[in-house]
Formats: structure tokens, sequence, C-alpha cells
């Protein structure tokens, strides 16, 4: 929802009915991930995309049924479908799409929901999407936790709005609701129509609304802008912190969302302190000077970190290995450490070397081997 949310809020603003198609599952090689969505406007516009072309033919009447008749239908398209080259999904993947009405009175916390995404607060909106009880379907339940999603450990001090049907089912989505918005993943659930965790017959989608993951840009040099600016292409909040205020500008690195002038391991000791470092922040060390360096990587090294990468060669790497192990760092630690960074792909300019270190970000994030497509055999798209 978070790439239609404008022109969704904008018709609602407006008091619009809005068909909203919604990838709630994949399976095998779908071409668009749980939450992509489409809109069908009051005019028959069409924004957004749920299968990058494969399926919105269907999907975009099936949402003008769904905005006449007031019905939610969850409907499956894929390969196995008698009509699945009919309506054009031939690369081999499934889908699950939710598609329904969006109005006002359909869904009249929208305003406060766009509202906890544009001041970047964590809110989970769950809704129901199959129940052998009718009525249930098309419910739901908007959970805000009372931390940030890093220090999220549990459904305690939470604020809870709307009702699924009864308070089992909404203690239980709740619950999975706060841990979805800590990893920031979109998912379909399976509960028992009560909300049993041993059952089966209700499902429910949560798109999990968390902040932007993180990337921290170490170093104030030209390759550092290029990172920060394939971070922010790839949707990261992007900092670039150096000790060095002549090279820390914002002229410098305007794509930053922020740039900070601060030793780097104390920047990153304030930033942990304060939880605003989860396990899906990336750090990049690109100043490959030691005395910068160590301690930093000491510090981040012990941290629960989706990615550690330091650039420099490899005399260079060898040399801050050994300052590591001196300082005490053991070898289950060092092997979280991509260095050299990026993946090898004869990268030269700092804008090549970006999209080198964004590769292997990439790959790390959904377990990519890094090899061409073309020599490799089985799914194309992986499973975080």
């Amino acid at each position: 929802m978070r790439e239609v949310l404008d022109e969704l809020l904008g018709w609602w603003d407006a008091g619009a009915e809005i068909g909203v198609g919604t990838v709630v599952a994949t399976f095998r090689s779908a071409p668009r991930p749980p939450g992509a969505s489409m809109l069908v406007g009051p005019e028959g516009e069409a924004v957004g995309s749920v299968s990058g072309g494969c399926v919105e033919g269907a999907v975009y009447e099936l949402a003008q049924e769904v905005v006449s008749s007031g019905e939610p239908v969850l409907q499956r398209y894929g390969i196995s479908d008698d009509d699945a080259f009919a309506v054009g999904l031939t690369c081999g993947g499934i889908l699950d799409v939710y598609v329904e009405k969006v109005s006002r009175d359909t869904f009249p916390e929208l305003g406060e929901v766009a509202a906890d995404l544009r001041n970047g607060r964590p809110v989970a909106v769950a809704t129901v999407v199959e129940h052998p009880d009718p009525t249930w379907v098309g419910r739901r339940l908007i959970v805000r936790p009372g931390a940030a999603p890093s220090a999220v450990a549990a459904a305690s001090g939470l604020q809870v709005d709307g009702t699924l049907g009864s308070p089992r089912a909404d203690a239980a989505v709740a619950d999975d609701a706060v841990g979805l918005l800590a990893h920031g993943r979109n998912a379909t659930v399976t509960y028992g129509p009560d909300g049993e965790r041993r059952g089966e017959g209700m499902r429910v989608f949560v798109w999990a609304f968390a902040p932007a993951p993180r990337m921290l840009v170490f170093g104030a040099i030209d390759f550092a802008a290029a990172v920060a600016r394939v971070g922010s292409f790839l949707g990261f909040q992007v900092t670039v912190c150096d000790a060095r205020a002549v090279f820390a500008t914002k002229t410098r690195f305007a794509d930053a969302d922020e740039v900070v002038v601060e030793w780097p391991h104390k920047y990153l000791a304030r930033e942990v302190a304060a939880g605003r470092i989860d396990s899906r922040t990336v750090l990049c060390v690109l100043t490959h000077d030691p005395k910068f360096d160590v301690p930093l990587l000491e510090i981040a090294l012990g941290l629960d970190l989706a990615y550690i990468g330091a650039m420099g060669s490899r005399r260079t790497h060898e040399d801050r290995e050994r300052r590591l192990r001196e300082r005490g760092v053991d070898e289950s630690l060092l092997a979280r450490l991509s260095s050299p960074i990026g993946l090898d792909l004869g990268a030269r300019t700092p804008e090549e070397t970006a999209i080198s270190i964004a590769a292997e970000i990439i790959a790390r994030q959904w377990g990519g081997s890094g090899e061409r497509l073309a020599e490799t055999d089985g799914r194309i798209h992986h499973d975080a």
C-alpha cells in the first residue's frame, strides 16, 4: 500500500469508493511481494501493480465488481489455474490477491494510519481475508506498539483499535502483528476460526508498516555519496557520518537523509543506546582508516545487524582483522564482516562500486548467490 498511499488517501479524503487489490501471499516465482497493491479509482483510473503486468487486467475487472457489490474477494492467480494463460500469469508463480472496496465507511482509520506512516511511527493493519463465517471477512485490527520496532518483544503496552470478532482472535493477531513489525515484514497468518494457534480456517493479512530500514554510511568520500544515492533509491533511511566536518556536509551528500559530524564509533554507540538500530540496519564502512574503522567495527560486529561491510584492499582487510583480534573480537564475529565490501562486478567508479555494494546487501537479504541467473537453475525469486 505504501507506494500508492498518496493516490488512495486523496480519493478517500474526497469521499470516493476505491477498489484495492493487494497481494497477500505468493508462491514460487511470483513477481510482486506481499503488500503490493493496485488501485482502481472512482473514474476507472488504475494505479500501482500486483504482478508487474501479468494479471492487472483481471484484478482491474474484479476490483470494479467488488466496488459495485461491496463484497471483498480473495482470488488466486497462478499457472495451475485453468485461466492462468488467459490472464497472462505465465511466469510459473502463484498469487493470492485480496480485493476490497475502500472508503471512509469501510476503512475509517485510513487517515490515522497514513499519518503514522508519514511520521515514521510503526503501525500494523491486520485484515481478515478468509474465514468460515463470511461476516468476519474484511474486519480490521490496527496495532500500534508502545515502542520502536527494535525494542518490541511482546504484545504488551499496545494500542489496538477495532476488532476481528473475538477477544481471543484479537489477542493472537495483535501479538503476531508486533512480531511482523519488528522485522518490517508483511505476511498472511493462519489461525483457527476463533484465533486458535493450532488450527485453520481464518487467514489474516498483516501490513507491517515499520519505519524505513536504516543505512549507516561511515566515511565522507566520493564512494559514500554514490552509496547514499543507491541506498535512498532502495528505500533506506540513509545517514552519512564522518568525524571531519570539512568533508561531512549536506551539500556533498544531498541524497542522504542525515549527515552527522561525529566520531563513527561514538555515533553508533549513541544510536544503539537510543534504540534506533535494529536487525534491518545495514552498515557500510568506507573510511579504510584504522583509527575510525577498528573501534567502529568492534561495536558493530557485536550487534544484530542485517549487513556489515567494510571497504579496502585485501591488505587493508588483513590489517583490520589483525587489529580487531588484538582488541578481543573473536572469529565468529569477524566472519560476519563483508570485506572487501561488495560483489565481484569488476566495478571501478564510485557509482559502479555502489551497485556492487547494493547487490551484496540484496543478496544477503534474500539468500541470493550473486551468480548470473543464466548459469543457475531453480527459482529466480528467493524467500527471506
